[in-house]
């Protein structure tokens, strides 16, 4: 039997490039992908994947033909390699139910954020500052992909293992983002930040500061009457009659 090649699309990623090093592949800002097959489907049903959680990153690691590490892969650019993703699988059209309505969208009029290279820091890849509102410290902090989302998991599994009440979702998170407090950037000076002195309104602005310059690609969708939902990414984005 001849060898088949799979037509594939390049896929533009929301953050073009810009927030990975220039010697990572993804800096191109670009990935190729190819269509899906039922060996990704296989992929989608397998049970041990859906279990251990690694079922959507063993998708992209199927489909992307692009010499890449998917844990390389920040979150927004990640969610639009998912919506691609979907679109070479299924099509563009896409049809959910909330609260009992029935909605239909279609994925390719889906719009990336535009991400402003300009906040980062002169010189360097993934590297931002922010001055805390209430306390005026200077922090810089990284935008996190999938080797610190691993780390971060790990982290709490072992807290939760020594007491459930020991579970710091929050504190771990903010401790893996942050990069820096006032110049000093080791590890325990940022622990010991996180814990005793980061206010609570300082907390919730670098959040939402965070949040809001990350790149990504738009999930927001409008409903008829004008309320606003996000579309979730997750199994059933890809198998809508899946039941975990």
């Amino acid at each position: 039997m001849s060898e088949i090649k799979f037509p594939t699309e390049e896929i533009k990623l929301p953050s073009n490039g810009l927030i990975y090093h220039k010697d990572n592949p993804l800096s191109s800002g670009v990935v190729e992908m190819k269509y899906m097959t039922a060996r990704e489907e296989d992929i989608l049903t397998n049970p041990n994947f859906i279990e251990r959680g690694v079922v959507l990153d063993k998708l992209l690691e199927s489909m992307i033909v692009s010499k890449i590490d998917v844990k390389d892969l920040v979150v927004g650019d990640k969610n639009a390699l998912f919506v691609a993703s979907r679109i070479l699988g299924y099509g563009a059209d896409y049809a959910f139910t909330y609260k009992g309505e029935n909605h239909n969208i279609n994925l390719s009029e889906l719009k990336n954020k535009e991400f402003d290279s300009k906040l980062l820091k002169d010189g360097e890849f993934n590297s931002f500052e922010y001055t805390l509102p209430s306390s005026k410290v200077l922090i810089t902090f990284k935008i996190l992909n999938g080797h610190d989302e691993y780390k971060i998991e790990k982290e709490l599994e072992g807290l939760e293992k020594v007491s459930k009440a020991n579970s710091k979702p929050l504190t771990t998170r903010l401790k893996h983002l942050i990069t820096s407090v006032d110049g000093d950037s080791d590890p325990k000076t940022i622990r010991e930040f996180v814990d005793n002195y980061l206010l609570a309104r300082d907390s919730r602005a670098f959040r939402e500061y965070a949040k809001s310059i990350q790149p990504d690609i738009n999930l927001t969708y409008t409903l008829d009457g004008g309320e606003e939902v996000t579309i979730p990414i997750g199994i059933t984005f890809f198998w809508p009659d899946f039941e975990g």
